[in-house]
């Protein structure tokens, strides 16, 4: 996972239409803001709309890495509007508005801002169709020096975190801006194009190319949308609860192949598995992507994207739990802001405990034990805070196995039963939506009727090591730790999912 900082750009501008806002609310429209007020990503998403459903066509050329199609966005304003952003990178060739053309331009200081202007206001609380036309090589795209879209030898992918859809489709692009989608892309016949959700159906309307068209019927945030482009071997099923599963093998795995397919084809199992601890699966569908084209893994709502990597030394079902554990954790419910990352990394790298103990290959308990005996107090590790940890280290080793500790030491406080309600009741009041840390804090006190505020600030938001471990031992009182089985493939597992 990559850390793609915005810092600064969207600052001045956000600042000034705020006081625009607040003391001119009889004048004239307003231009929505260029961003929602991400500290992390002050550019990131956009002001002054709601997005319901994107509908994105596509026609991609691998041999020369060309995107072009259309993006329509459908959407209510949240106030007057003389002109509102989108998020994008690629070449855009028009832009209409309820029907009408629109003018539009990229922003001076931040080249990911398209800046529409149409041609009558909007108003408060309007139904908004805006439909984008644009074509362009995404791998020649830089964003802030970055390009989220990989190419690779017969296609390319567009997974990444925390953006990634500004290289392939206009949005609002951030996770508290979820929305319905319907993908369609159009590529040459020995390739598949692998998105989110379910396969509606596959059509050809010339020779020589086919039409892949994927919908996703939950809400879903635009990080989480991708797209995979390649001559994957596409396998079909249904999994025992009735759900189509999807996986996708990249042949260039090689060797790693069948160690990718002993994994990802037991996510069934692993879902099963962790739908005991936090009730039932979320979405409309399940599956897998495995590929040589990056070289982390990511949790696509319904379908993981895995590198090559993780299946390097054999099969590795603890990365499926981490990534499917994200299905609820992080695209279920999302979250508030990117600061927030904690309710994602912690809770995914604490389901491959839960896994482990499934698997008989070492406590959630020996695990945490383990991890917080192996790190000294010197260690810079523990300077890193999980609860606000700074676009920088975003995805540094504590936010996951520091988050992970801070879990299970929840866990120790408030006993099993109130945990995992705790759990429970989290996803199911936040499905669909997004959330802070101070929310989840908030409710694990009135589930469990205790004062957790101080366990949190130790663990989350204090430097150093704490002076009492994750099962509630104090340094003195421990004795020499065995590691488990499952400890060694966990924290591979991390190195690759936070190095990148």
């Amino acid at each position: 996972m990559r850390v793609r900082t915005r810092a600064g750009i969207g600052l001045a501008a956000t600042g000034l239409a705020t006081v625009m806002l607040s003391t001119t609310a009889t004048a004239a429209p307003a231009h929505g803001a260029p961003g929602v007020g991400d500290p992390y990503y002050p550019g990131a998403g956009n002001g002054g709309y709601d997005v319901a459903h994107y509908d994105i066509r596509l026609t991609y050329q691998p041999e020369i890495d060309l995107l072009s199609g259309t993006t329509t966005i459908l959407a209510t304003t949240t106030q007057e509007l003389s002109r509102f952003n989108l998020d994008f990178g690629l070449g855009v060739e028009s832009v209409r508005v309820n029907n009408a053309p629109a003018r539009f331009r990229t922003s001076g200081k931040d080249p990911s801002e398209l800046i529409v202007t149409p041609a009558r206001p909007l108003a408060a609380n309007q139904f908004v169709a805006v439909t984008v036309r644009y074509s362009g090589t995404p791998s020649e795209v830089e964003i802030d020096g970055y390009t989220a879209w990989k190419r690779t030898a017969d296609g390319g992918l567009a997974v990444d975190e925390p953006q990634s859809a500004e290289w392939w489709y206009p949005s609002n692009d951030h996770p508290t801006d979820k929305a319905t989608f319907d993908v369609s892309v159009e590529v040459p016949d020995d390739s598949a194009a692998i998105s989110n959700g379910t396969l509606v159906r596959k059509t050809k309307q010339r020779a020589g190319w086919t039409r892949w068209n994927w919908r996703s019927t939950q809400p879903q945030a635009t990080y989480l949308t991708f797209l995979a482009v390649g001559d994957f071997e596409v396998s079909q099923s249904t999994t025992p609860s009735g759900l189509p599963m999807i996986n996708a093998y990249d042949p260039a795995l090689g060797a790693n192949l069948y160690a990718a397919k002993a994994s990802i084809e037991r996510t069934p199992e692993v879902v099963e598995a962790l739908e005991q601890y936090f009730g039932p699966y979320p979405f409309e569908a399940q599956g897998g992507v495995a590929s040589t084209g990056l070289g982390f893994a990511l949790e696509n709502q319904t379908r993981s994207v895995y590198s090559d990597r993780f299946f390097r030394s054999g099969s590795n079902t603890s990365v499926v739990a981490h990534e499917n554990a994200h299905q609820w954790f992080g695209d279920s419910v999302s979250l508030g802001r990117w600061s927030d990352i904690w309710l994602n990394e912690g809770f995914a790298t604490y389901a491959e405990f839960l896994w482990s103990e499934d698997q008989g290959e070492g406590t959630a308990a020996e695990l945490a034990r383990y991890m917080y005996d192996s790190v000294p107090a010197d260690d810079d590790f523990w300077q890193v805070l999980p609860g606000d940890p700074g676009a920088e280290n975003q995805f540094d080793a504590a936010v996951y196995d520091r988050g992970a500790m801070a879990v299970h030491a929840l866990r120790t406080t408030v006993g099993d039963e109130a945990f995992f309600t705790i759990l429970r009741t989290w996803l199911e009041q936040r499905k669909g939506g997004d959330a802070r840390i101070p929310e989840f804090v908030a409710l694990a006190e009135r589930v469990s009727g205790q004062e957790l505020d101080e366990l949190f600030q130790t663990w989350l938001f204090t430097k150093g090591k704490p002076e009492i471990g994750p099962n509630g031992e104090t340094v003195r009182t421990m004795t020499a730790p065995v590691q488990p089985e499952s400890y060694a493939q966990i924290k591979a597992n991390q190195q690759h999912l936070h190095e990148h």
